[in-house]
């Protein structure tokens, strides 16, 4: 612990900043409100281990010394963005579809098949992987967070630190927008809720696509 010490300032400022990004708006956060409001609690936990799963890919990734192989493979972050902006596009175009539809008989509601939670557990890590946002915020993570030379402790002190931040937001978005008055507020607004997100969705993904590396 004492060996910990000398990097606090450093982890706590590296922790807020983690604390600031994961809590912000984004493709993530939005699609784990829309789950949890339209889906219910367990629907948006699921997703929201997905996106929780996605972003300690990247950290893992990332103090493995991503950032080393991201200069010598450009391209390969090229490829990824592409695939991003066009999963968010995706997103947007069910999004859409979603608040043109009018709202169904009671009946038809009850009897429609819900995604599985596996199914959405791999959309919440779809939503992370293909974000090279995510890879950026981990290197500007990292950098503030672990010095050069700093020992494997504080490595896995920061990790650790940043998974118990990551697991309080997203779930904490997952519960919140789960409970009765905030869903029968969603079925009041339902479509222009959907409508939101879809172009979100789209302004994300259509930024992606068209922004320089």
């Amino acid at each position: 612990m004492s060996s910990l010490l000398p990097y606090l300032p450093q982890l706590l400022v590296a922790w807020g900043a983690y604390l600031i990004a994961t809590a912000s708006p984004g493709p993530a956060v939005l699609a784990i409100i829309g789950t949890s409001i339209s889906r219910g609690r367990s629907s948006g936990m699921a997703l929201a281990l997905g996106v929780l799963t996605g972003s300690y890919i990247w950290a893992m990734l990332t103090a493995a010394g991503l950032s080393a192989l991201i200069g010598s493979y450009g391209q390969a972050l090229v490829i990824l963005k592409i695939a991003g902006g066009l999963y968010l596009l995706w997103l947007a175009f069910n999004a859409l579809r979603a608040a043109l539809r009018k709202e169904p008989p009671k009946d038809i509601a009850e009897n429609e098949v819900a995604p599985s939670l596996h199914r959405l557990y791999l959309k919440g890590l779809g939503i992370h992987l293909t974000n090279p946002k995510a890879i950026f915020n981990w290197i500007m993570l990292v950098s503030l967070g672990m010095p050069k030379d700093a020992p494997v402790g504080v490595t896995a002190a920061f990790i650790a630190g940043c998974m118990v931040l990551g697991v309080a937001v997203f779930t904490g978005f997952a519960l919140l927008f789960s409970l009765g008055a905030v869903n029968r507020v969603y079925r009041k607004a339902r479509r222009g809720i959907e409508g939101a997100m879809a172009g979100f969705f789209a302004f994300a993904g259509l930024r992606l696509l068209t922004a320089k590396l």
